[in-house]
């Protein structure tokens, strides 16, 4: 017997005790934040926001029978678009899979990847000072051709065809890799804006023109082009919806061991280069919202 079924008759059996509190339990709402830069962990005891991260928190999240609905607090400037889709597609699997309504409430953010994160659910809420939008697709680096040259270095680079090395930092760049870059940056495109219209469908209210520049918007924004279906709280929405005894189950993201000695040592262990580098890059994604 599996240990949902377990459950199910536990509750079964206080369901006949007469107390009312067994008889009649108050409506239950899952709840889980999708917080950070969206990618793979970014240097040691710092924790990506990604499916292999937060998929033992989504399976817990959907794994009680006596849930009304599913909210999702999203704040996440984006970050890897593979990472968004895997998420956000195992969430609506599972909602899809249990009935269950999904409601995303942005936070600070909820652009390009975290946008992709919101449209898995069935109904999107913001602040009216959210930050929403950024559908688009972007990459950036640094050219160090210069810098090498001065300080006296000779770059070897030995590859077994010519597009092996493309946007190599120390090196020239070539017109043909960025028009590859440019090929790629467009699939994946074109990929973000179908995610958007199949989630939203009729309610996008404005032109592609409009929506799928990169922009962005605030929540009062965001409601009046159809990117989002209105301003709320989390909170204050799901007792709207489902009473003032509406309870929440909480699914949180267990770090591993080295995160929570880390964080139990306040950062005092020294300065770590990963960390460092990684801070900085998740600094520049926050930073491009004036966050």
């Amino acid at each position: 017997m599996t240990m949902d079924k377990i459950k199910q008759q536990l509750r079964g059996l206080l369901a006949k005790l007469p107390i009312d509190r067994f008889r009649n339990p108050p409506p239950l709402v899952g709840v889980m934040r999708l917080d950070g830069v969206i990618g793979r962990s970014a240097g040691p005891g710092r924790q990506g926001l990604s499916l292999d991260s937060h998929e033992r928190a989504i399976a817990k999240l959907f794994d009680n029978s006596q849930l009304k609905a599913v909210a999702l607090i999203i704040n996440s400037p984006g970050g890897s678009p593979v990472q968004s889709a895997l998420i956000a597609r195992r969430i609506r699997d599972l909602a899809d899979e249990k009935d269950l309504p999904v409601i995303a409430f942005c936070e600070d953010v909820a652009a390009s990847g975290g946008y992709w994160l919101a449209c898995a659910a069935d109904e999107i809420f913001a602040d009216e000072n959210s930050i929403v939008g950024s559908i688009g697709v972007i990459s950036a680096g640094f050219g160090f051709v210069d810098m090498i040259e001065r300080i006296g270095i000779e770059r070897r680079v030995y590859a077994t065809g010519p597009r092996k090395g493309m946007l190599d930092p120390f090196q020239d760049e070539k017109t043909e890799d960025i028009d590859r870059l440019r090929e790629l940056h467009e699939d994946i495109f074109e990929n973000f804006k179908n995610h958007v219209r199949r989630c939203r469908g009729d309610r996008l209210l404005a032109a592609d023109e409009t929506l799928f520049t990169g922009d962005i918007w605030t929540g009062r924004q965001a409601v009046e082009v159809g990117l989002i279906d209105g301003l709320a709280e989390m909170r204050s929405e799901m007792r709207k919806r489902y009473g003032d005894k509406v309870k929440f189950q909480r699914a949180d993201v267990r770090r591993g061991l080295l995160g929570r000695l880390r964080g139990g040592m306040g950062g005092r262990a020294g300065v770590d280069p990963d960390a460092l580098i990684g801070a900085l890059d998740d600094w520049a994604q926050w930073k491009r919202f004036g966050l």
